[in-house]
This record gives C-alpha cells, sequence and structure tokens, in this order.
C-alpha cells in the first residue's frame, strides 16, 4: 500500500503529476556538445619527421638500453617515487568515489531507538527505516557511468604517471653521465694547460719566450679552475636530481660515468598510433566520456525524483518486548519531488556542464595535438642529433691531431703561445660539444619512446 504523509490537495497533487508525465516532452532534450562535436582534425598517413634512415626495434621504454646500473634506478623510481605515490592514491580515491555512486543505486537502511519516561509509564521504541530513490530516468546510471569513467581516466593518468616517471629517471641518468664526463674533460684540460704553463716558463727561463706568453697561459689555467668548480657542482646537482626521482635523500653519491649502448631505436609507425597507444589520450578520452555522462545527470536532474520510504519497528511500555521480532509498526511511502520553481539552477547546471564537455573535447584536442608536436619534434631530433654527433666526431679528431702538429712546431720555436693555445681550446670544445650532443641523443631517444607511448 502506497500513501502520502503529507495532506495534499488534489488538484494540486493532479498538476504535479501531469507536469511529472509531460516534462520529459516539455524539456528540451539538451545534449553534450560532446555528441554534437566533430574532430576536425586531419591525421597524415605517416609523420612528416619519418624520413630515411627510419627508427626501428625497440618496443619500449626499458628494452632501449642494456645497462644494470640505469635499469636499477628506474625501478627504484617506479616504486619509490612520491609523485608517482600520489597519482596512485588518486586512482585508489577514484575506485572509492565510484562504488560510493552505486549506494544509490540499492535501498539504505538505518536503525533507531528512543525511549522516554513520564510518570504514569515508560515507551521504548525501535524501528529501521529504509529509503530507495527510483533510478526513472537514468540519473543515478548516469552519475555511476561519470564515476567510473573518471576512474578509468585516473587509470590512465596513472599509467602515464609511470612512463613519465620512467623517461625522466632514464633523462636524469644520462644528465649525470654528461656532467661526469664534462668534468672529467675540464680536469684533463686543466692538466693540458698546465702542461702548456710550464712549457711557456721553461721558455721563458731559457730566453726564448716572453712575459705576456706566460700571462696568457696563466690566464687559460686559472679560467679552467674556475670551471672545474663549475662543473664539480653541476655534476652534484645532476647526482641529486636523479636520487631525488627515485625517491631518495638528494645527495651527491648517485654515480653514472658511462653511456650505454645506443644500437637499439624506436619504431616510429604511423600517427593514429599514437591515439591508441599514449595513456595521456586515453585518460583526456575518457574525461570526454565522463563529462557527457554529467550532462546526463544535470539534463535528468530537471525531472521529478521518485523515492519510496520504509519504516519498520516495535514500541513497547516495556523494554524487554523490544527483542520480539514481531514489528507491529510499519509503513510504505511513495514521494514525488518535482522542480517547479528554482530560480534557474538546474538549467544553470545544465549549461555549466555542458560547458565542461566542450572544455573535455577541447582539452583532448589539445593533448592529441601536443603528443603529435612531442613525437615530429623527436623524430626530427634524432635525425640531426645523429647528423651533428657524426660531424663532432670527425672534428674532434681533427682538432686533435692538429693539437698535437701544433705543440710541436710551438716547441720548436715555429708558431706563437696563441696558436698554440687556441688548438687546445679548439680541441676541448668540440669534445664538450659531442658530450652535450651525445648526452641529447639519448635524452630525445627516451622522449621519442615516450612520446610514441610505447610503455615501459
Amino acid at each position: 500500500m502506497y500513501f502520502f504523509t503529507r495532506s495534499i490537495n488534489p488538484l494540486t497533487l493532479s498538476s504535479v503529476l501531469t507536469c511529472a508525465l509531460l516534462l520529459p516532452a516539455c524539456v528540451p532534450a539538451l545534449q553534450s556538445e560532446s555528441s554534437k562535436e566533430k574532430n576536425s582534425l586531419k591525421i597524415p598517413h605517416r609523420f612528416d619527421a619519418t624520413k630515411p634512415p627510419v627508427p626501428e626495434v625497440a618496443t619500449g621504454l626499458m628494452s632501449l638500453f642494456s645497462d644494470s646500473r640505469l635499469n636499477n634506478y628506474v625501478n627504484r623510481a617506479l616504486t619509490g617515487n612520491p609523485d608517482l605515490k600520489a597519482s596512485l592514491a588518486r586512482l585508489e580515491e577514484a575506485g572509492f568515489n565510484t562504488r560510493k555512486t552505486y549506494a544509490a543505486t540499492v535501498p539504505s537502511l538505518t536503525a533507531n531507538s528512543s525511549a522516554s519516561r513520564s510518570n504514569v509509564s515508560g515507551r521504548y521504541a525501535v524501528s529501521l527505516d529504509s529509503q530507495w530513490e527510483l533510478d526513472v530516468w537514468g540519473r543515478i546510471k548516469a552519475g555511476t557511468n561519470a564515476a567510473r569513467q573518471s576512474e578509468q581516466a585516473f587509470a590512465a593518468d596513472y599509467a602515464a604517471m609511470r612512463q613519465s616517471v620512467a623517461a625522466q629517471t632514464m633523462q636524469a641518468y644520462f644528465s649525470l653521465v654528461s656532467s661526469e664526463k664534462l668534468l672529467g674533460l675540464s680536469q684533463r684540460r686543466l692538466k693540458s694547460f698546465d702542461d702548456s704553463l710550464s712549457l711557456v716558463n721553461r721558455r721563458f727561463e731559457a730566453g726564448t719566450g716572453n712575459l705576456g706568453d706566460v700571462d696568457l697561459a696563466r690566464t687559460d689555467v686559472e679560467n679552467t679552475k674556475a670551471q672545474v668548480e663549475q662543473r664539480k657542482n653541476a655534476r652534484d646537482q645532476a647526482a641529486r636530481q636523479l636520487a631525488a626521482l627515485t625517491g631518495s635523500y638528494p645527495d651527491a653519491k648517485s654515480t653514472a660515468s658511462s653511456w650505454p649502448s645506443l644500437r637499439r631505436s624506436v619504431p616510429a609507425g604511423i600517427p593514429s598510433d599514437v591515439l591508441m597507444q599514449r595513456p595521456d589520450i586515453d585518460a583526456a578520452y575518457q574525461r570526454i566520456r565522463a563529462a557527457d555522462s554529467n550532462v546526463t545527470v544535470a539534463h535528468r536532474d530537471l525531472y521529478p525524483k521518485f523515492s519510496l520510504t520504509a519504516s519498520t519497528g516495535q514500541q513497547s511500555n516495556v523494554l524487554k518486548d523490544l527483542a520480539n521480532s514481531n514489528f507491529n509498526v510499519w509503513s510504505i511511502v511513495g514521494n514525488l519531488a518535482a522542480p517547479i520553481l528554482d530560480g534557474g539552477s538546474r538549467k544553470a547546471e545544465l549549461g555549466a556542464a555542458n560547458a565542461r564537455a566542450k572544455q573535455a573535447i577541447a582539452s583532448y584536442q589539445s593533448t592529441v595535438l601536443g603528443a603529435f608536436q612531442e613525437v615530429e619534434n623527436a623524430l626530427g631530433s634524432e635525425r640531426y642529433l645523429k647528423s651533428q654527433q657524426a660531424s663532432y666526431t670527425k672534428a674532434l679528431a681533427a682538432a686533435n691531431s692538429a693539437e698535437s702538429r701544433i705543440k710541436r712546431s710551438y716547441e720548436a720555436g715555429l708558431v706563437e703561445i696563441l696558436t698554440l693555445l687556441d688548438a687546445q681550446r679548439r680541441s676541448f670544445s668540440t669534445e664538450e660539444s659531442l658530450i652535450n650532443t651525445t648526452a641529447l641523443r639519448f635524452q630525445n631517444r627516451v622522449s621519442l619512446a615516450l612520446a610514441l607511448g610505447k610503455g615501459l
């Protein structure tokens, strides 16, 4: 038996029910803009920067390099990085939020008890109250879908964060390798300039040199000493960055002194592969779905809500009678709540939900364009950096050869000290450029794998 607990004028009740029945036809069926919006982005058949030779072989970040020390740092980061732990906690929170929305689909049950005492007698009561909203229009289901899709977005965020942390750790490792190599280069430069200073001093003492040559050689020595200190600081900072990424105290104890093999590369594939492989794009897509479901929630909120409440219990003047399971007080009530006047609040929320759906679409498009740009940049850099590295390697060999010849000529008194010092600077400057380019190429190889969504 259903009855309304409040007394309602028959005419008023009839009007409310009529409005409730006609409301689906009266309210404009506003749909999410996400269901109307079309992506006008034209995706080419191949990446613009894909030109021979095309990178190939490796299938993921962890298979790029055969380096046990590097892999150890990455594994430590995947278990200890605090940002990654925070991302996992957000995913766990999203799971509980999803479970919370499912609670609205089943009746809620509340237990109550009360006692009162008068001069004549006492009164004791215990009751169980249940409430259940009938999801006539699918509003609750849409809310559940939105929560589940948001959870899927957070799961994709977590996958993207794992890849990002692994990539950052690899790049920090290569920064440390280059920092240590540059420090070693500066120390060798200092020794070379020290040797040159000794050579100039011997010539000055022998009367075949002048004091200006000594000052020039000493200038290079002192400048290089300052550079050595700067390189030590840069090396320590790179070590601290690597330690912090692994969740350890940021000290300067981490070491990495040699490049791993760079024989393996990354298959570029075709542009559409990126849409299927990158978790950040998946996360943006899931947020479009969640926003679309939230539009449905806001739309259905314009409709009336039907709920059932049931109450059963026991009342007695004697406390021990409450243990009797033969409940003698019960009722079932049906309630109808329909929005009549709310100042436009619900329609405003529907408009806001549509605006959020537009934002989700724009965010998705931005993520996709950003992904394509990252791939194109990394592919282009791969080709240019490889060419740079080859040129610097040849230039270094030539500079070292020139330095050796000029040094012998200086010792024989055939050239000036400026010629020798310039040859030494050119040799070390070329080697420095080679180290920096090599570091950029290793870091770019990681960026390419990450941009293509190759995973771990």
